[in-house]
């Protein structure tokens, strides 16, 4: 092998610090030790939140509304954070680092959770009718815990894709064609921790107890780290380029400060570096690009640009700095129409469950089925359908697209988001055929009605197929479009989609509770749902989810894809 082959061409370095030797790092032998630990990290988190409202509900002593809020809420949080994780690991610690540091607040979040649930004194105390009443430090123990958690897996979230993904050199048509994969069966993996959350873990919590049920999942979060660790000879880690929001600040400040400077027509004239690498460490050079013509003006060099030999970095930045801020920019439209998506998908942990408590647990005449496992369905529709994408939908759309992943990213979202308009339509159906047999049936009181809660299969299974289109899209296409040395940064954007939807359900819920409330009614959403409108809020959302679908295409027939040029690093020269 020649020596200019021996090593990977992106920049990234072994444990040692040292370049990455081609076979001997990275690719899908790096892999397992990155699925094992998202798979059990995924375990930790969903056997938390899949039935976390029937724990705030029954254990916390709250109502529905509350319960539901606060739900979303944690989720919102558990996807804001990330945006803290992404900063720290593109400026200063890298990916690998900032995983390894905030599993431990992860490990430390969960044994607090564990012992809010187990310890006497620091349990709720249930009375004889089976009603919890927890005191203030009680409650306080108990979010101190779960909020932990938000912070350690919003550490974590943005940079395992990204870290798996760093593996694949992109220098190398093989490897690079390997990625694609990579991202679905990261997502695969997502779905095996959350179908062991959805099924033991629920049925753990609802009949042997709370305390083993947080328990286990803590357990599972300590076999990440170690998962995590035994790979580190094998990985290949991108070091970290500085502050990117630094650098965003220095092109906002030149642009401005330049406001009545001309733009060349010819773009040549734009100041880059002169040699083939970027300024801005482990990121290859950006091509120009038309839109956001103004920020340009960073880029233009004027006679007071230079002090004293030296370049001002307030005054004037390359082109591949004014490109960094100008992909960010045509992200964020990109960003803003998962929100509904996000929202759709946050309702199988809150009202899915609440509607799911309402009907016919039993399988079998014995055996009652937690009304949460039913979220079961929704991991084994992704199962299913990720190995299907990958190896049928993706050669058979290969054969008319001629795109090499079958679909653009793009079309992949959009796909998703049309599956998504009929989860909330089949689940709008059901709630009120199921209010059609309480009304008929006078059965408004009853705890359980006479309608097996398998009718919810369906909203659940289509929430699966709409995932494994939108959600790894969405995965695939920040990193791809992110600049190299923001890539964990625009995977946390991706993830704050996910936050922005839990807390628009939030808002929803409360503005849609007041409304419907007012005059003294039961509302939308009451404690008893036999009384309510609950299927109104459902096709709320998939009115909602047509009208985002409209603006998604539109968003989506402007964007320009980011175009890199040139090596981020030749490592024979290094």
């Amino acid at each position: 092998m020649a020596e200019e082959d021996k090593y990977t061409k992106d920049g990234t370095t072994d444990y040692r610090n040292s370049p990455s030797i081609k076979q001997e790092t990275g690719t899908w032998k790096a892999c397992p030790y990155i699925l094992g630990n998202e798979c059990c990290e995924r375990l930790a988190y969903y056997g938390i939140n899949t039935n976390l409202v029937n724990y705030l509900k029954f254990q916390m002593n709250e109502s529905n509304v509350v319960a539901v809020t606060n739900v979303t809420n944690w989720s919102g949080t558990c996807y804001v954070t990330p945006l803290l994780g992404a900063f720290l690991a593109d400026a200063y610690m890298g990916r690998y680092w900032t995983i390894a540091t905030f599993s431990i607040i992860y490990v430390f979040g969960m044994t607090l959770l564990t012992l809010s649930a187990s310890v006497h004194g620091l349990k709720p105390f249930c009375d004889e009718k089976n009603v919890c009443h927890p005191t203030g430090l009680q409650t306080g123990f108990f979010y101190l815990g779960l909020y932990l958690i938000a912070l350690g897996t919003g550490g974590i979230k943005p940079c395992v894709s990204s870290f798996g993904a760093d593996q694949f050199d992109d220098s190398d048509e093989a490897e690079k064609k390997n990625k694609s994969s990579f991202f679905n069966w990261f997502y695969f993996s997502i779905n095996i921790g959350a179908l062991v959350a959805s099924t033991v873990l629920v049925w753990i919590q609802t009949n042997v107890g709370w305390g083993w049920g947080f328990g286990i999942p803590a357990v599972a979060m300590a076999v990440a780290v170690v998962s995590f660790f035994s790979g580190t000879r094998l990985y290949r880690n991108q070091k970290p380029g500085g502050s990117p929001l630094i650098r965003i600040g220095q092109v906002l400040v030149a642009s401005f400060r330049k406001i009545g400077v001309q733009v060349p027509q010819n773009k040549s004239l734009l100041y880059e570096t002169a040699d083939e690498r970027s300024a801005v460490q482990g990121s290859r050079k950006l091509d120009h690009t038309k839109q956001f013509s103004f920020f340009d003006k960073a880029a233009v060099e004027t006679q007071s640009d230079r002090i004293k030999g030296s370049i001002d970095a307030c005054r004037l930045c390359t082109v591949t700095q004014v490109e960094e801020l100008k992909s960010i920019i045509r992200l964020l439209p990109i960003l803003a129409t998962g929100i509904i998506f996000s929202s759709v998908y946050s309702q199988m942990g809150t009202l899915f469950v609440l509607q799911g408590n309402t009907m016919d647990l039993h399988m079998g005449k014995s055996f009652e089925i937690p009304s949460a496992s039913l979220s079961l369905f929704d991991t084994i529709s992704v199962i299913f359908w990720v190995p299907v994408y990958d190896c049928l939908i993706v050669p058979l759309a290969r054969k008319f697209t001629g795109n090499k992943n079958g679909f653009t990213q793009l079309q992949r979202i959009a796909i998703g988001l049309v599956i998504s308009i009929f989860a909330m339509l089949t689940a709008g159906t059901l709630e009120m055929t199921r209010l059609r047999i309480v009304r008929e049936q006078n059965s408004y009181d009853a705890k359980h009605m006479n309608m097996s809660i398998f009718w919810q299969v369906p909203q659940y299974f289509i929430i699966g197929c709409a995932e494994v289109f939108t959600f790894i899209g969405q995965l695939e296409f920040f990193y791809e479009q992110a600049p190299d040395a923001m890539r964990s940064l625009c995977s946390a954007l991706a993830l704050t989609t996910a936050a922005l939807g839990n807390y628009f359900s939030t808002f929803l819920v409360n503005i849609v509770t007041d409304i419907s409330t007012r005059g003294g009614g039961p509302g939308w959403i009451p404690d008893n749902l036999n009384y309510g409108h609950l299927h109104y809020f459902f096709w709320l959302l998939a009115v909602l989810s047509v009208l985002n679908l409209g603006a998604y295409l539109l968003v989506a027939k402007w964007y320009t894809y980011k175009r890199a040029v040139g090596p981020s690093i030749d490592h024979t020269m290094a």
